[in-house]
């Protein structure tokens, strides 16, 4: 072989080894968050900060939260980029055809939304809200037809110039679980996460509306276990509608609903209802867990357990029930290898 020619085939394999280094295919992209709503979320928004940083030290990291608003007041390092828009109204950016545009500029995979404040403040019908929902979810779907979606029942308002404010959060709330069984869909489910039982407006904001400290942590809290489920390898998806078992016990019932199962853990759910025809002032629900189950955290209720055997009484706030009333207290717990829904009882106390 001559030189030139021994020359040009070095060339040609250095050419080579470098097409094949730059175009070989990366490792996996990390899978991007996009937190969505207005300044409950945006500014500071350290509940936002909150969760980065317990999905980092539980082992979530290949994520990426995005947004075209970077982040704003919260000093605790995170990736502080989102979607919360100070003022904001979910019917307005709807209308307005805003979202089409954020999304397409971050791409992300899971939508983490805590929405519609404004417009419960600005008296909007629940179901003018959920209609705008649906927009945005059609959206969402359209720029990811495979777009997991966390909806949030929000966090209770009582701002001094709005005394209607707290009942039209009950009613905008009690109104999301429906909307979100008849969108949510096998590809592209949407998981509904109470972000309201348990959430003082006197303890847990600064003005009756925005969430102080305490806030933050209850909202990182509530929002950590059903995103580390869409985060888990093989993490269930669980369905936005109960499947109930109510078990009567004297003049009232306890319903148990598995609201997210992941890897050694899952939240659950209670609703307590006054079956009887006078008001009740307290109550006690009991059951037995069948596979070794156990409760770390618990909201809106006072835990007590021995082994297998479970009783929870109610808290303060939320012990008087009239007649045909329901109040909702919630967990989290772990499991291993097997976890069979528990039976509540209730008693009337």
């Amino acid at each position: 072989m001559s030189r030139t020619s021994a020359l040009l085939v070095a060339m040609l394999t250095l050419i080579g080894t470098v097409l094949f280094l730059t175009t070989a295919p990366a490792g996996a992209a990390a899978i991007r968050i996009m937190p969505l709503g207005d300044s409950i979320t945006g500014s500071p928004g350290c509940w936002r900060a909150l969760l980065w940083n317990r999905l980092q030290s539980t082992g979530y990291t290949d994520i990426d939260f995005v947004g075209t608003l970077p982040p704003q007041g919260c000093s605790v390092a995170h990736d502080g980029d989102n979607e919360g828009h100070g003022g904001f109204l979910a019917t307005n950016v709807a209308n307005q055809n805003q979202l089409p545009g954020w999304l397409a500029a971050t791409r992300p995979d899971i939508v983490v939304m805590h929405f519609g404040t404004n417009d419960v403040w600005s008296n909007i019908a629940p179901a003018t809200i959920l209609s705008a929902f649906t927009t945005l979810v059609n959206q969402m779907r359209a720029s990811n037809p495979a777009m997991k979606i966390l909806v949030a029942k929000i966090i209770p308002m009582n701002p001094a110039n709005c005394a209607d404010c707290g009942q039209r959060v009950v009613a905008f709330n009690n109104a999301i679980p429906a909307w979100a069984a008849a969108t949510s869909t096998q590809q592209s489910p949407i998981v509904v996460v109470d972000q309201w039982t348990g959430f003082s407006t006197s303890a847990d904001t600064y003005d009756g509306v925005h969430p102080n400290a305490s806030g933050d942590q209850k909202m990182s809290d509530r929002w950590y276990p059903a995103l580390a489920n869409f985060l888990t390898p093989g993490g269930s998806t669980p369905t936005p509608t109960p499947t109930p078992t109510p078990t009567p016990g004297g003049g009232c019932t306890a319903t148990f609903k598995n609201v997210g199962q992941w890897t050694g853990g899952f939240q659950g759910e209670v609703t307590v209802k006054n079956t009887g025809a006078a008001t009740t002032n307290a109550w006690t629900v009991r059951w037995t867990f069948a596979n070794g189950q156990q409760i770390t955290q618990i909201w809106g209720g006072t835990l007590s357990a021995s082994g297998a055997a479970v009783s929870v009484r109610n808290v303060a706030w939320n012990g008087t029930l009239a007649a045909g009333a329901s109040a909702t207290f919630g967990f989290l717990a772990s499991w291993n290898g097997t976890n069979t829904a528990p039976v509540p009882t209730c008693s009337p106390t």
